[in-house]
């Protein structure tokens, strides 16, 4: 599966693609709630949900506590990994 480019808003990704590009990220789908994704890096963790409009992320890190984030689906695929990957 190819995505298309990280300029690509992400509601232009069919649902397929998000999942795949949410799995390529190292994001781990929650197999009873099928929205629920969550990412462990070395220094936090993030559950991210897929709502209608947006993604909602939680951080949970030592240091910062909990940090929420959402970002909507007209943002590019690149801006939201940054911006994910970044962490809290």
């Amino acid at each position: 599966m190819q995505l298309p480019p990280s300029e690509t808003p992400l509601y232009n990704h069919p649902l397929p693609m998000i999942e795949f590009w949410l799995t390529e990220l190292g994001c781990v789908q929650n197999p009873n709630d099928v929205c629920l994704w969550q990412l462990k890096m070395s220094h936090w963790f993030a559950e991210l949900r897929m709502d209608v409009e947006e993604i909602h992320v939680h951080y949970t890190d030592s240091s910062s506590g909990d940090v929420r984030r959402s970002f909507p689906y007209s943002l590019s695929r690149g801006d939201v990994e940054s911006a994910i990957l970044a962490g809290p």
